[in-house]
């Protein structure tokens, strides 16, 4: 089982002119360190408007910024925003290939619809067609990153003439592609396009292993690659703090990383938001049992290295390839944050090292076989019925004065 953390931004108010700066910050100090003591991923949100909850409106500036700052860990998406409106499929695989190639080959490329309304509604994205709209902006990206030239794709949300989209990513064909699930359903369509599973619902160990197990079984029976290369992995969230003081972490822990499910609830289930004035820590804090009750809660670990081991073997036991743990959650000390990840690094992960190269070549085994099958049941591409002049004529558009070429008599 490999180990990621997870951001957000998150960012509750009062918000005072340097708040974002200095969250900003911070987390590119947790990455430089979590990069250090040997921490597998980094994953970055995509969100927009969601205030207090994800300030990660841009994460592929952020983690251009990581790519700098780190040689070693991977560099997640989680997600891009795939839906047209939000991100045109050929500046995404630009943008991705640009930062596959600034970090040597470290870019993990997740994607997704969202759901938020806040969001749907600013960018026009019906809610009844956005999994549609990111299936085919999908299918688009990866044959960008691939082919050379792209040949082109008429489609019902785009249409693309050929042009050879540059540059192309470092990792070959491109890097490993990977969808956000919170449901078994979504898991299953994971599986049947050959992309990794971001899972982020709060789940126990025993659910987290079936719905594993669900995940390999329609890889190996249904699988129709989307991408010119399968991603055989599911991950699952955790809320997670580490600390040598157990009393303060389990003060510490629960106080901000539930404003993490709370904020969730707020911007995408039952809130009432009034951009810019609404406070969601000071709904939060006013409710009655806010940041308590972490016995026998899913999905989150409070308190000592030894105590982080113990919950990690079981979920090990289940089977997942990965854990992203969110510590970054409410108004998390910066120092509590930065302990988490030295200990977790230094104390918590050496045990699990040897046992994951021993799973990950008896894996390679396992899935090699299956992985062959599924190619030769690849996806064909949607190509336009008529793709148009493949020669381009420049027509003098640019407007301005070249010296040596526009000037001459």
């Amino acid at each position: 089982m490999k180990f990621g953390l997870f951001y957000e931004h998150q960012l509750p108010r009062p918000w005072g002119p340097d708040s974002e700066y200095n969250r900003f910050q911070e987390a590119l100090d947790q990455v430089e360190l979590a990069d250090k003591v040997g921490i597998d991923y980094v994953w970055l949100v995509e969100h927009h408007f969601l205030e207090e909850y994800a300030h990660s409106s841009a994460p592929e500036i952020f983690l251009a910024g990581c790519s700098q700052r780190t040689r070693q860990i991977r560099l997640g998406h989680g997600i891009v925003a795939l839906p047209t409106p939000y991100n045109h499929p050929a500046r995404v695989a630009e943008r991705i290939a640009t930062l596959d190639l600034i970090s040597n080959g470290r870019v993990e490329f997740g994607t997704g619809e969202t759901s938020a309304d806040a969001e749907l509604f600013a960018f026009h994205v019906p809610r009844e067609e956005k999994q549609a709209m990111w299936l085919e902006s999908l299918e688009v990206v990866t044959r960008m990153m691939v082919e050379e030239p792209f040949r082109g794709h008429e489609g019902k949300y785009i249409n693309f003439p050929v042009r050879n989209i540059i540059p192309k990513p470092r990792q070959k064909p491109h890097p490993p592609l990977w969808v956000a699930c919170s449901r078994l359903e979504t898991i299953k369509l994971a599986a049947r396009l050959g992309l990794g599973a971001l899972t982020f619902g709060f789940v126990s160990p025993e659910e987290a292993r079936r719905w594993s197990d669900e995940y390999y079984r329609v890889l190996a029976e249904e699988c129709e690659p989307i991408g010119a290369a399968i991603n055989p992995n599911i991950a699952f969230t955790m809320l997670f703090l580490c600390g040598r003081d157990k009393q303060r972490v389990q003060q510490l822990g629960p106080e901000h990383c539930f404003f993490m499910t709370y904020a969730f609830g707020h911007h995408y289930l039952y809130g009432e938001h009034e951009p810019g004035k609404t406070s969601v820590w000071e709904k939060y804090k006013s409710t009655p049992g806010a940041g308590v009750g972490i016995e026998g809660t899913s999905g989150a670990c409070f308190g000592t290295p030894k105590d982080a081991r113990d919950a990690f073997r079981i979920w090990e036991d289940t089977g997942i390839d990965q854990i992203m743990l969110l510590t970054q959650c409410g108004g998390m000390p910066h120092e509590a944050t930065c302990e988490s990840i030295e200990l977790l690094g230094t104390e918590v992960m050496p045990e699990f090292r040897e046992r994951e190269e021993r799973r990950m070549r008896e894996k390679a085994k396992r899935i090699e076989p299956i992985i062959e099958r599924a190619m030769k049941r690849k996806r064909q591409p949607h190509l336009p019925k008529s793709i148009g002049p493949t020669v381009i004529k420049a027509v003098g558009g640019y407007g301005g004065i070249i010296p040596g070429v526009t000037d001459k008599k």
